[in-house]
Parts: C-alpha cells; structure tokens; sequence
C-alpha cells in the first residue's frame, strides 16, 4: 500500500495506534506499508477511512487524495462550486470547523426573539 505509511506519518499516529483503530495489528500495518502482505477489502477501506481518503489514493492509483463522494443533483454557480472544491479539500477536523463557523454566521444573521413587553398595572 503505496501511501499507507506516507498518511500514518502526516497523521502522527504510530502503526500500533493504528492497528487500534482499525482491529488490526501492528505487525499487519508494517507488512501492509512494506508491501510484503496485501490487506483484505474490507480493511482497506477501513484504513481510508480513518484517514478520509479513497482506496484508490491509499494503494497509489491515484494521486487525488480526497475521496469521492456521492453527488446529490444541484444547481450550482460558480462560487459555489469553487467552495465545493475547497471544502473538499479539507481534513476531517478542518470540515467540522468549517461547519460551525457556517452555523456560527448563520445564527448572527437570525433576528433576536422578540421578548413581550411587561404589560404595565
């Protein structure tokens, strides 16, 4: 697997902690980094997971990193679709700041609950 090792090493993590996550053990992740031993499917594409790539990426038929989602039919204009790309982009964690800050804007942009005046005695 071409850029296992390549993803485990941006990412920080060791082979074992690894392993951990995706119910393997360390001695697998070192073969599979080697080459010397081919995951099965289903751990494959556990390990694109975790990192939030393709399989395609991870075994290195591609050099397109982020995964390719299903696309929902939408009518988009040209800033969108540029916003698109880069959030595409992004890790795992930078997409979930993106998402709060969107929520964050949004909720400044709502009006204020109106408070019902006290009605004088």
């Amino acid at each position: 697997m071409k850029n296992l090792k390549l993803l485990r090493n941006e990412a920080e993590i060791s082979q074992n902690k690894l392993a951990e996550a995706v119910g393997s053990t360390q001695q697998a992740i070192h073969r599979y980094e080697h080459e010397d031993y081919e995951p099965d499917i289903a751990t494959m594409v556990q390990l694109a997971d975790f990192f939030n790539t393709s399989v395609d990426f991870l075994v290195g038929n591609t050099e397109i990193r982020n995964r390719i989602e299903k696309v929902e039919k939408y009518d988009l204009n040209g800033e969108e679709a540029v916003f698109i790309d880069k959030f595409r982009k992004l890790s795992t964690a930078q997409k979930k700041g993106v998402d709060v800050m969107l929520d964050t804007l949004l909720d400044e942009n709502r009006p204020a609950p109106q408070n019902p005046r006290p009605r004088g005695r």
